[in-house]
């Protein structure tokens, strides 16, 4: 498997790359996060160790670079960064797991190898369908360059329509995915939702990206409507 370290600490760096290579792997180094970014664009890699504090591009930019650019490497993080904020963001940016250091180099591995049973599945941030699309991290939705003010759970209906954006979903899938065990609630719910979205979404723009199946079923036009 092959693997790309981007790390400035050259100590580091030479002990990471000394380490996977006695566990197997094929190790590519870079000392900068413009040269990681050149590279991880280049080339086929099977994961990227990656820091986040890197001179020329920082780790976030990089993640969220690649994943513009349908780059589905996994990505390790690996920080001296400890909180929660930082590890947020760098999984919101497109990491897949995140390690702060000091780490023991067993579970590093481990992780790899976790990364690389999943393999390189696009997981995007951005949910597209036609000229509507959200931001899963900010939790915002655009239509063309107009954004709509959505609450939280008219984000969550529509993102799970979107997700299945094509298929013709149930009430009951949406209550799922969208509601807890606990809803003991009129499963009517949801129609109520999908009218609020359609007034947001649909009727200011002419549209008509929700469709409702023999009644109680739900497709999102994956064009937009």
């Amino acid at each position: 498997m092959r693997v790309l370290v981007v790390e400035d600490e050259e100590r580091l760096a030479g002990s990471l790359r000394r380490g996977l290579e006695r566990d197997g792997f094929a190790v590519d180094v870079a000392g900068n996060g413009t040269d990681g970014l050149w590279m991880a664009r280049e080339n086929a890699y099977d994961a990227i160790v990656l820091d986040l504090m890197l001179p020329g591009v920082n780790g976030f930019q990089i993640c969220r670079n690649l994943r513009e650019e349908d780059v589905w490497t996994p990505i390790l993080v690996l920080t001296a960064k400890d909180g929660d904020l930082d590890e947020a963001e760098a999984l919101d940016t497109g990491a897949d797991a995140y390690l702060t250091k000091p780490f023991s180099h067993v579970v590093l591995v481990a992780h790899l190898r976790a990364l690389l049973r999943r393999g390189a599945k696009a997981r995007p941030a951005m949910l597209v369908a036609g000229d509507l699309r959200l931001d899963q991290s900010s939790r915002r939705c655009w239509r063309g360059d107009d954004e709509i003010a959505l609450t939280a759970r008219e984000f969550s209906v529509l993102e799970y329509l979107t997700r299945r954006a094509g298929d013709v979903v149930s009430k009951r899938d949406i209550l799922d995915h969208v509601w807890d065990d606990d809803f003991q609630g009129d499963p009517n719910i949801v129609e109520v939702y999908v009218r609020y979205l359609r007034r947001k979404i649909d009727l200011p723009f002419g549209r008509q990206a929700i469709e409702t199946v023999r009644g109680s079923w739900y497709r999102l036009h994956a064009e937009g409507g």
